[in-house]
């Protein structure tokens, strides 16, 4: 196998256990992932992945030996892409960042246009996904995540703590207790593993979630419109003047942490300094507001 895009493909398919998902990893389209896995395949003279039901790609004895292969090599560029990157002290360039949704829509693009006026030479290329990508693959540089970073080969900075409390629409709910029966906004079912969708889950039955999203956008914008009640991060929730908070005080419990965090490799590289500085900055300076004390 002489052909890099080759064992990436494998990889990519082999991850996400579908034609489809492989592809879009790659970012190429599903016609494009079937005709060069089935080229693939004739070249090789073996069959790579079994096609299940329900477009499942399970990979074969052959498929796991040629991923694995292909997550060995993508390892070692990495390494050496974070090596040599690491050494790049231009001000100038791309700086891929991925943070929540809700950061992203709230606080973070102020801070982003702080960097900017600062640093008008770099590009910042915002991923805005809910999910833990890797900052060894190089899925991005840094990260803006609500947790702190367990992986050695990671550094990272603590910025605030996270305040989160039940929110309702202004001219609909009154401040105070929460009666178990109050409408309630959820989480869908397909949500797991998330502090905020378990706290709802064992304090309000079934019958009172009365609209479910996996998006906190779409619950605070559900809870706006007197949907019901919503339990928001404070850093949301007090920027519309239509919620107010049902309970005036942050839940015990359900703070978390904001951490600024990339790779220990790229920590002296002059963007990825640069943007620590400026952006982490802003960020503590708001961390009043982020625990929800405060205006931000």
């Amino acid at each position: 196998m002489d052909n890099w895009n080759d064992l990436k493909l494998v990889l990519a398919i082999a991850r996400a256990d579908t034609l489809g998902g492989g592809a879009a990893a790659l970012g190429i389209n599903h016609s494009t992932a079937f005709r060069r896995l089935n080229a693939l395949e004739e070249k090789l003279g073996v069959r790579l992945f079994e096609r299940l039901p329900g477009g499942v790609y399970r990979p074969t004895a052959e498929g796991e030996r040629v991923a694995a292969t292909a997550e060995r090599v993508e390892t070692e560029a990495d390494a050496l892409g974070r090596e040599v990157g690491g050494r790049d002290q231009r001000l100038t360039g791309a700086l891929r960042v991925t943070s929540s949704e809700t950061l992203a829509y709230s606080l973070l693009t102020t801070e982003l246009a702080r960097f900017r006026q600062a640093h008008p030479g770099i590009v910042v290329e915002l991923v805005v996904d809910n999910r833990i990508l890797s900052l060894s693959r190089r899925e991005a540089d840094i990260a803006l995540r609500v947790t702190r970073p367990r992986e050695p080969d990671l550094f990272g900075r603590k910025l605030a703590d996270i305040g989160w409390t039940i929110y309702g629409a202004a001219a609909q709910f009154n401040a105070g207790t929460v009666p178990e029966a109050s409408p309630f906004i959820g989480w869908g079912p397909e949500v797991s593993g998330i502090a905020a969708a378990d706290w709802i889950t064992e304090r309000f039955a079934p019958q009172n979630i009365v609209y479910r999203a996996s998006s906190l956008i779409n619950q605070f914008t559900a809870a706006k419109a007197g949907l019901g009640l919503a339990l928001l991060p404070c850093y949301l929730g007090d920027t519309d003047r239509a919620l107010r908070r049902i309970v005036p005080e942050p839940i015990e419990g359900l703070t978390r942490e904001l951490w600024i965090v990339t790779h220990a490799d790229l920590r002296k590289t002059a963007r990825v300094r640069a943007f620590f500085e400026i952006v982490g900055d802003g960020l503590v300076a708001k961390s009043s507001f982020l625990r929800g004390n405060g205006v931000a």
